[in-house]
């Protein structure tokens, strides 16, 4: 199956779960052929197809609760229910049971596909195979950017969002007029502070991944200041589409949360079929493809690696198994499936771009 079928087979298996759409999905389509790290970030459904047959020693991985869709640009911040801001993966869109492995080769692929750190992929794969290494070995810890991790807080604190450009772009996103469901408004609502504020609800575009999904924002004034709360439409893991798994399934975004050694968001709720979250300012992602020195970059991909065990310890049954199976690959085995999932997704890029 070629990249043009299983897009056009995964957007229909779509559609049978979720109302799409399509001038988002549109606007997917074209950034998908704009360059191959959008294109990656924008195909998971793709990866989930093709991983078991390009790197088929790894489907005997043990099995977590994974991200799936982990990148570099699925790492950001978030205030906890303490008020401090934390670093860590805030998208669990595709969150499934997978073998622990595709979250390692899925992030090292996407920062060799970055921009600034194009490479043969050694260094990336060493840097967040000891991360995770030893995130798994401590029994994981929460990035708190508080008293502790000061570089990353000073890497992110440069990132955090101008106040004033943040909520001119939320005040220019255009109004829903009609076609809003009760549901989404209901979970905004519950999001809200008591007495709730008068609301105006907008349209919002916006990541890779979940383009052509229902996504609303609603905006109010409140207490002297703006507020927004999000709520994004989600179905189950395209893992389960690539893996003809049939039948009904669960979403596990409530559930990897809950799990994961983590500080959580208060505000990051799943209600039915929609994931609520406050937006805000300091709700931003750090990217790694803006740092300035190479050995910011090693940090950064330490602590990447680092967060996934975080997460992958919310699998607490499987953690040992994990550890004897890192140790029995070895050191090279991140890097030959990172160069062969690689070449796959410049592959199927390349076959996009061209035809689209």
């Amino acid at each position: 199956m070629n990249i043009h079928k299983a897009t056009s087979q995964y957007e229909a298996w779509l559609a049978e779960r979720t109302t799409l759409v399509q001038a988002d999905l549109d606007f997917k389509h074209a950034q998908m052929g704009a360059g191959i790290y959008p294109f990656l970030r924008s195909t998971f459904y793709r990866w989930a197809q093709v991983f078991p047959e390009v790197c088929p020693a790894l489907m005997t991985a043990p099995a977590v609760l994974a991200v799936g869709d982990l990148h570099i640009a699925n790492f950001g911040t978030w205030r906890d229910a303490e008020g401090r801001l934390i670093w860590g993966v805030n998208d669990f869109d595709e969150a499934h049971e997978m073998p622990y492995a595709l979250d390692l080769v899925r992030l090292a692929v996407s920062a060799c596909l970055a921009e600034r750190v194009e490479s043969d992929g050694e260094p990336v794969c060493e840097t967040i195979l000891d991360g995770y290494a030893a995130g798994l070995k401590a029994g994981g810890r929460p990035f708190v950017l508080a008293e502790g991790n000061v570089w990353l807080r000073e890497t992110a604190m440069r990132d955090l969002g101008n106040p004033v450009a943040f909520w001119n772009k939320m005040a220019a996103l255009p109004t829903v007029e009609e076609g809003l469901p009760a549901s989404a408004r209901e979970g905004i609502e519950h999001l809200l502070p008591r007495p709730r504020p008068v609301t105006r609800i907008a349209h919002r575009r916006a990541g890779l991944g979940s383009l052509g999904h229902r996504r609303y924002v609603g905006l109010a004034e409140w207490a002297g200041g703006q507020i927004a709360r999000e709520a994004k439409a989600l179905v189950p893991s395209a893992w389960l589409w690539a893996t003809n798994q049939e039948g009904p399934h669960e979403i596990l975004y409530q559930a990897i949360l809950s799990r994961a050694v983590r500080c959580r968001d208060p505000f990051v709720e799943l209600r039915g079929q929609w994931i609520l979250r406050r937006l805000a300012p300091d709700c931003v992602r750090v990217p790694l493809e803006s740092l300035s020195a190479e050995k910011d970059e090693r940090k950064l991909l330490y602590a990447m690696g680092w967060e996934t065990a975080n997460i992958h310890l919310g699998s607490p049954d499987a953690v040992k198994a994990v550890r004897r199976d890192l140790e029995k690959r070895g050191s090279k085995w991140l890097i030959t499936a990172v160069g062969a999932m690689r070449d796959a997704t410049r592959r199927d890029w390349k076959e996009w771009k061209k035809s689209s």
